[in-house]
């Protein structure tokens, strides 16, 4: 029972300590640096006019259907044009198509989680950052 009680009389100023912070005096949670100035989306894409403009170009040939999936933005970090999905065997080049027609090279990257489209990408295919499109893959 002693020591019962000397672990509770230790505990509890601890545990009490916890809520002593106010709001205000909480640290604030980090942010990105660029996003925490206001940066524009455009302002983050790492992709040049040119890679753009060549991503963007038209295809010979569709290519393979892999499928259709739905697709989040993947990480901002991860520069280039790509799409991950478990609809992708092996890597590879291809193309994504959105349900307006529009379309964009990419490196093909399996995945066995959500699939996700690169921010380039996302970018030019003309979807909002919060999206969640439908799009065709095709593999070359």
């Amino acid at each position: 029972m002693k020591h019962f009680l000397f672990v509770a009389s230790l505990t509890v100023p601890l545990l009490s300590a916890c809520g002593a912070m106010s709001p205000q005096q909480q640290p604030a949670p980090q942010l990105l640096p660029a996003m925490s100035q206001g940066s524009s989306p455009a302002r983050l894409d790492s992709a040049t006019l040119a890679q753009t403009k060549a991503a963007l170009a038209p295809a010979a040939a569709a290519g393979r259907m892999l499928g259709r999936a739905v697709v989040g933005l993947g990480s901002p970090a991860e520069a280039g044009f790509w799409v991950q999905s478990a609809l992708i065997p092996r890597p590879g080049k291809g193309r994504v198509v959105s349900a307006s027609g529009a379309s964009v090279s990419v490196d093909l990257l399996p995945t066995t989680g959500a699939a996700s489209l690169s921010f380039s990408a996302f970018r030019a295919l003309g979807f909002a950052l919060t999206d969640l499109p439908e799009v065709s893959i095709y593999a070359q």
